[in-house]
């Protein structure tokens, strides 16, 4: 019996998935509560899953004026995108992205059209901090291969769960797109900030 319990143990250890990290964010426009968007990232020896999925429903005059849905599965072999299926709404406007690794290109299906890509590309995945190094990323609601400058600002404090924390700060800029990102010492993803091209400020908060 003893045998077959640390048996049942191995199995059931083996069988288990492992832990997930998640970012969980309120987000803000211009100060306003919006929605929230979540990162899960499930880790299987060399293989990373990743789940993102946004709600933000913004109302003018309590009249629902603008609303965004999006759900993103992508997956990893190490820090090289292999898989990406993006579904974004917003209002009545529906986009579907398609990504895979074939045969040492990455091929995208995008409302643009098709794009054969290098073999190891990312994405705007700032939960990876070696997405800070990049110079090229797959922006995975449109299906767009952008170039990106990212440069870091220096430290900032800020405000994480109601704790004051020293964190990196730095910017990205690609065409449409200004973006602003706070790690913590450890490279931990703590912040975001975006200033659409509308001048609006949208904000995720760690909650």
């Amino acid at each position: 019996m003893r045998t077959m319990s640390a048996m049942c143990a191995l199995l059931c250890a083996i069988s288990m998935p492992a832990a997930a990290e998640q970012w969980a964010f309120d987000a803000s426009l211009d100060g306003k509560a919006i929605g929230q968007h979540t990162f899960t990232l499930q880790q299987n020896g060399d293989t990373r899953t990743l789940t993102s999925v946004a709600s933000f429903n913004v109302k003018v005059l309590f009249i629902n004026a603008y609303k965004y849905q999006h759900r993103a599965t992508e997956t990893w072999q190490g820090d090289c995108l292999s898989s990406l299926e993006a579904n974004t709404k917003e209002n009545s406007d529906v986009t579907d992205v398609k990504g895979k690794l074939d045969q040492g290109i990455f091929r995208v299906q995008a409302p643009k059209g098709a794009l054969e890509l290098p073999a190891c590309v990312m994405t705007f995945a700032y939960w990876n901090p070696l997405m800070l190094k990049q110079q090229k990323l797959l922006n995975p609601q449109t299906g767009e291969w952008l170039n990106v400058n990212i440069s870091k600002l220096g430290k900032q404090t800020i405000d994480v769960r109601g704790t004051a924390v020293e964190a990196d700060h730095y910017k990205l800029e690609a065409p449409k797109l200004k973006i602003e990102l706070w790690y913590s010492p450890q490279q931990e993803w703590l912040a975001l900030q975006s200033t659409t091209p509308e001048g609006y400020v949208l904000r995720y908060k760690l909650r």
